[in-house]
């Protein structure tokens, strides 16, 4: 299937390692130009090789979207690059959680920062050029915790709610502009998270997602290409009907539509 998205840019958040990594891959593959952004150099240059030697085109811009300056720098390198910004992944964050009265201000403070200032930043600077367009797409990537949160699962669950409001507020408000904006839910994916996790246990990765799979319906942990299958497809004009929309990607393990 022709997605349509020659002529196009998207920005891919996170995008050095992981879910964003698999998006932008997957965006440059199937024609748009990219701008990838993480705060770490070595990673995202890498990410930038592995698209050129596909065949890409893309920009990698060292970015803490965490800062509001910086998502200003972030959406100005865009346009000053390709002329636009057509495409917005807010996919840059972690999974930060603890016991409810071990969770400082401080940490409250950036989990906020980092996932819903930064969605909201870049989405306040993104709108206006696909306003003058009247072409736009916006992906929140959160999680299934936003909609089913557990014990100990503070920050992430709360600060990834509020990112599911924010997806249906700005749904309404921009669709008359046909800015489509959804947000993907995720499950368990294999991450480099997993693999600390697994050294830390004395066991393998393989064996790891072995144990996690068997709690999922699926019987298996996703990949991040599944992830970037679902955004590739709700960017394009075959998602050209969705929006305000929330997509559980996780095997079937929330008990939550």
């Amino acid at each position: 299937m022709d997605l349509q998205l020659n002529h196009r840019v998207a920005l891919v958040t996170g995008g050095s390692q992981g879910i964003g990594k698999a998006i932008a891959l997957k965006l440059a593959q199937e024609g748009a130009s990219v701008v990838i952004a993480a705060r770490g150099r070595e990673l995202l240059d890498q990410v930038a090789q592995e698209i050129r030697a596909a065949g890409g085109t893309v920009h990698a811009v060292q970015a803490d979207v965490s800062h509001d300056a910086q998502c200003k720098m972030l959406i100005e390198e865009c346009v000053k690059t390709f002329g636009r910004l057509d495409i917005l992944i807010n996919n840059a964050g972690t999974s930060a959680t603890g016991e409810f009265e071990s969770v400082t201000d401080e940490a409250w403070q950036a989990d906020f920062d980092l996932k819903l200032f930064a969605a909201i930043r870049l989405a306040r600077l993104a709108i206006p050029g696909m306003k003058a367009n009247r072409w736009g797409r916006i992906i929140n990537v959160t999680n299934i915790g936003a909609k089913q949160p557990r014990a100990k699962s503070m920050p992430t669950t709360v600060t990834r709610a509020a990112g599911l409001a924010f997806t249906k507020a700005l749904s309404k408000e921009f669709a008359p502009d046909n800015i489509l904006v959804n947000t993907i839910c995720i499950g368990l994916i294999k991450a480099g998270q997993h693999e600390r996790k697994a050294a830390k246990a004395g066991i393998s990765v393989e064996q790891l997602y072995e144990t996690l799979g068997k709690d999922i319906p699926l019987g298996r942990v996703g990949r991040a290409e599944e992830v970037a299958n679902v955004a590739a497809f709700l960017v394009s004009e075959a998602a050209s009907y969705v929006t305000g929309s929330s997509i559980n990607l996780d095997g079937g393990a929330s008990a939550v539509m």
